[in-house]
């Protein structure tokens, strides 16, 4: 019988750590692509994650190389598709820059990351 509750109890632990990982919003994909190369400035940064997101808890910056924030500042979750973030850039010029983003997903698991891409003339 001990063994038994030995075993049941490593079982619902590791079920447990494997609930836990994957309630978390990872990034799933980015618009520009993480890591491009963009010959137009795009009109926004969009960023798609594998759950819903906490709208008041989410946001995205994007800095030049020297780390200037140069997007508009109205990051906001798409209330359509909750697992949508974004946030309006004015016309980039050439060079790299740094999207950086912090979000709490409906199940209140914050994650944060960040990524580059680049504008080409």
């Amino acid at each position: 019988m001990k063994r038994w509750l030995s075993r049941l109890f490593a079982f619902a632990s590791a079920m447990t750590v494997v609930s836990l990982a994957g309630a978390h919003a990872f990034l799933d994909h980015a618009t520009p692509a993480v890591g491009s190369a963009v010959r137009a400035s795009p009109a926004q940064v969009k960023l798609w994650f594998t759950q819903e997101l906490e709208p008041a808890f989410s946001s995205v910056r994007v800095m030049d190389r020297s780390g200037r924030q140069v997007d508009k500042g109205d990051p906001q979750v798409d209330r359509a598709e909750a697992t949508l973030l974004r946030v309006s850039v004015p016309q980039l010029a050439a060079g790299t820059y740094r999207v950086a983003w912090r979000v709490l997903s409906v199940d209140t698991h914050v994650t944060e990351g960040d990524f580059t891409f680049d504008v080409v003339p």
